[in-house]
């Protein structure tokens, strides 16, 4: 008798429990999609596949341009950033925990349900889960009309004051590109900084890593003597330096960053050379200085550059990096995000003094995926100094005079960078 009834209760036991009912997506009206949801791991955790849920919003779903090693999903007007086994997301640029990390099964991500149900609605993007019905809504907000204006009483009619003949009619403005601010009354750059500050310099490249090559000019090189110059800049304004690296030798990029924070450092400054896309027209003509801060990339070209000075990382080896674990890219992204603000006007700086030292012309203010600044936990820059594919350019960055140039500018928008920080409290470091 026991025995029986003991094979029934584990013939129970061994039968699959009853699946998680899928969600409904209603993409738009009239449209309904079913959305499978699946129980994973130990703990039956539920997850949706990201590639379903990107068809079934009409979105997309892939590799982050800037991050490959990141699955960008957007959905509904929203970019959203995942790590594969990082219990975290980037909505927007804003870091926010998961329930659960997500899973990549070969080519497959499976994503937590709770950023369907509960991230994505409250990131307000026309998306509303309804718990009760389990279904994802879009929707689209409806003007209500206005109430009908009353009839004016009938009364005189005001007199209308005619513009003198002279005042002219201002013409509507051409857009221009947004100016830099306007530089400061003071005639002469600070000499010195007041406190005891340290400022890390990254020479880009080094190593087996040579850069860009071009007109004579290796990257590698180039960074190195302008850093070294950088370095005996800052010192004589009594600013404190640590260099990422000051030799020929490869720093893996993760390990800049980590260098600047194991230093305390207040500032993170890193020197590249850049180089003209080929497919341009004329493009060894191409020169020029642009100074850059981590986000997303506003143009092809930005992202370009990134891309090809993110190449680095193919020359690391498991002796030279620690490597870049997913979760560790995001929390850095975290913090890096609270400095973004301060390495915009940072680089602002960086243009604004070398214009007076660059023989060539200014390309602004841009903003990219570099890898060498996530790690880096401070305000962090990058500057291109100039185009090695061009002979003139190439020169100039190559040669003593210009490299001392080029140095005292950077030192000069630095030192102005830490008077107005300690004018204004050190978490602000405003220009302004």
């Amino acid at each position: 008798m026991i025995a029986p009834l003991l094979a029934l209760l584990l013939a129970g036991a061994a039968q699959p429990t009853t699946p998680p009912r899928p969600i409904v997506v209603r993409p738009a009206p009239g449209v309904e999609r079913s959305l499978p949801v699946e129980a994973r791991g130990p703990s039956a955790d539920r997850f949706v596949r990201a590639d379903r849920l990107a068809q079934a919003l009409g979105g997309t779903v892939g590799p982050a341009e800037d991050a490959p090693e990141l699955v960008r999903l957007r959905v509904a007007g929203l970019t959203v950033d995942l790590a594969p086994e990082a219990p975290f997301a980037r909505v927007e640029g804003e870091v926010v925990p998961l329930s659960t990390a997500p899973v990549r099964d070969g080519e497959r991500v499976w994503i937590p349900l709770q950023l369907v149900t509960d991230v994505l609605p409250r990131a307000g993007h026309g998306l509303l889960y309804d718990e009760e019905h389990r279904e994802l809504r879009t929707f689209t907000a409806v003007a209500t009309a206005p109430e009908p204006t009353p009839k004016p009483q009938r009364q005189a009619p005001t007199p209308v004051t005619k513009a003198p003949e002279s005042a002219p009619v201002p013409a509507p403005a051409a857009a221009k590109p947004m100016p830099e601010p306007a530089p400061t009354t003071r005639t002469a750059p600070p000499r010195r900084a007041r406190g005891t500050h340290v400022v890390v310099v990254d020479a880009g490249h080094g190593g087996p890593d040579s850069g860009m090559h071009g007109s004579g000019v290796d990257e590698k090189d180039v960074t190195l003597g302008i850093a070294r110059q950088l370095d005996a800049a800052l010192r004589s304004r009594g600013v404190g330096v640590v260099m990422t690296r000051a030799r020929d030798t490869l720093i893996a990029l993760a390990d800049r960053g980590r260098i600047a924070n194991q230093q305390h450092g207040e500032l993170f400054l890193s020197i590249h050379v850049n180089a003209a896309n080929p497919s341009w027209k004329n493009a060894a003509a191409y020169r020029g200085f642009e100074t850059y801060f981590l986000a997303d990339a506003k143009s092809e070209d930005a992202r370009q550059v990134a891309s090809r000075e993110n190449e680095s990382v193919r020359f690391e080896t498991a002796a030279s990096s620690t490597g870049q674990d997913p979760l560790g890219f995001i929390l850095s992204d975290m913090a890096q995000n609270e400095h973004q603000r301060e390495s915009s006007r940072l680089a602002t700086l960086v243009q604004r003094y070398l214009t007076k030292v660059h023989p060539g012309p200014s390309h602004g203010v841009k903003q990219a995926g570099f890898k060498v600044l996530i790690w880096a936990s401070m305000p962090a820059v990058l500057v291109e100094v100039g185009f090695g594919t061009n002979a003139d350019d190439a020169a100039f960055i190559a040669s003593a005079r210009g490299q001392r140039a080029l140095a005292s500018a950077i030192a000069d928008a630095t030192v102005e960078y830490l008077s107005r920080a300690e004018r204004t409290g050190a978490g602000d470091g405003g220009t302004r």
